[in-house]
């Protein structure tokens, strides 16, 4: 089969993870049990995941000229994602995560910092090689500006777009209409949609929006029937960058060709697997990997 070629447009971080047993509440201090640096970024993370998947991926983004900056580039490299449109700002630091993994969850705080850089010029410059891929995917953690001319640009050369809406903010009626697949999960869902109920903003766009629904699965309108693509149920370790592996498994088995329902079950199975190891990137999984817990 030949490799899809994906571009990634979007975040690149170092995630700080730290695990405890509870997340402090305001004004509490509680003590960790260990302290981590691994690289991250809503961006990078499906970037990464759609390599070991077997796309041919290029990411575009920025860093800062840091240490942070080094190793994500170096990670990028070492995952075989292409870094020609990794630009580095000389003036800003690189994107960070601070990330509290407690209670079998994690609570984020992400600090832009270069990510803030990845301005409508810069997609725009990318034009002519965007104009190649098979499929661009999106997500929110660059600015608002970029979505929207990513979305009109994407259109405008006839390459599908999937648009990850998170983290969760408003985008306009136009950028839903532009892109060819959406992904919120159940909370972006409301907010994207005014607290309409899914079934009615499922059908409004049927075969286009996907609502993700944890360990339920993904729901979304065939254009005669609503329809759940179930999980599958394992023991988590570590929830951060599953729904980054999701976006990555089902980008990229989109770009292959599968057909709908078999790229969600795809997806789904990626991003089980996902959440068995630590860290964002550290239990994506690999296309054997995916490819034989589907006949399991």
């Amino acid at each position: 089969m030949r490799k899809p070629k994906i571009a990634v447009i979007g975040s690149s971080s170092m995630d700080l993870v730290v695990t405890s047993q509870r997340r402090p509440g305001a004004g509490e201090t509680v003590l960790g049990e260990s302290f981590e640096t691994v690289p991250g970024g809503k961006g990078a993370n499906q970037a990464v995941a759609a390599a070991r998947l077997g796309a041919d991926v290029y990411m575009i983004g920025r860093v800062g000229e840091d240490a942070y900056g080094e190793a994500i580039l170096n990670n990028f490299k070492s995952n075989g994602v292409q870094t020609d449109y990794v630009e580095p700002v000389t003036h800003e630091r690189s994107g960070t995560a601070h990330i509290i993994l407690a209670e079998g969850d994690n609570s984020i705080v992400v600090v832009k910092g270069a990510n803030d850089h990845v301005t409508p010029a810069y997609v725009k410059d990318k034009r002519d090689f965007i104009e190649t891929c098979d499929l661009v995917m999106i997500q929110q953690e660059v600015p608002e500006e970029t979505v929207i001319e990513t979305a009109e640009l994407c259109q405008e050369l006839g390459v599908p777009l999937l648009l990850n809406p998170a983290p969760a903010r408003e985008i306009p009626d136009t950028v839903v209409e532009q892109v060819s697949y959406l992904t919120p999960n159940e909370h972006e869902a409301a907010l994207l949609f005014h607290g309409e109920e899914p079934v009615k903003a499922l059908k409004k766009h049927p075969n286009k929006l996907f609502i993700t629904e944890g360990a339920a699965g993904v729901r979304y309108f065939d254009g005669k029937e609503e329809v759940l693509v179930p999980s599958f149920l394992v023991k988590p370790i570590d929830t951060t960058g599953a729904g980054d592996t999701f976006n990555a498994a089902f980008g990229t088995a989109i770009a292959e060709g599968m057909d709908l329902k078999e790229s969600l079950r795809f997806a789904n199975r990626a991003a089980s697997l996902s959440v068995t190891g630590f860290g964002a990137q550290g239990g994506m999984p690999g296309r054997e990997e995916v490819e034989r817990g589907l006949m399991e």
